[in-house]
């Protein structure tokens, strides 16, 4: 169901025939980055925080991890990751496919700079045998995003 929401949500943007599903898994970086082909940097691992009691969406390169001093920066509170167990009841999406297309309404999208070395990026869609081919540019319009962030080590 995941996987048919995101999908919808790119197709309003043209941009479904961009999807990739695959015959093994890639719900971790490392999985990913071999079903697609590519380096786990350009992985689009998308993070599920809470903020003020609200779900957010983070985007950030494969490769970084989330640098907490440049976080509570950011949005003025410590890094406190959504528990496995409430993921996809907040965000809309299952652990090893969360992404930002078709999230629940009240989830808010940033994009990590950590993305922008890159011209072409893959994030989930959905299901934890997706990906998305997206250029920089493509990542910015269909998520939705809020506003690029630098929290990432």
């Amino acid at each position: 169901m995941s996987f048919i929401k995101a999908k919808e949500h790119l197709q309003k943007y043209g941009m479904e025939n961009l999807v990739m599903e695959f015959d093994v898994s890639s719900a971790t970086v490392g999985e990913a980055a071999i079903a697609v082909g590519c380096t786990e940097g350009e992985i689009a691992k998308t993070l599920s925080f809470i903020v003020e009691e609200k779900p957010i969406l983070i985007v950030v390169a494969g490769d970084v991890k989330i640098d907490n001093a440049k976080y509570r920066a950011e949005f003025h509170t410590k890094a406190k990751m959504i528990q496995f167990e409430n993921v996809e009841e907040l965000t809309g999406h299952a652990v090893g496919g969360v992404c930002p297309f078709g999230r629940n309404e009240n989830v808010t999208v940033y994009l990590d700079e950590s993305l922008k070395r890159f011209d072409i990026v893959y994030p989930a869609c959905g299901s934890s045998n997706s990906a998305v081919k997206l250029t920089i540019p493509q990542l910015e319009k269909a998520s939705e995003f809020l506003k690029w962030v630098d929290i990432s080590k």
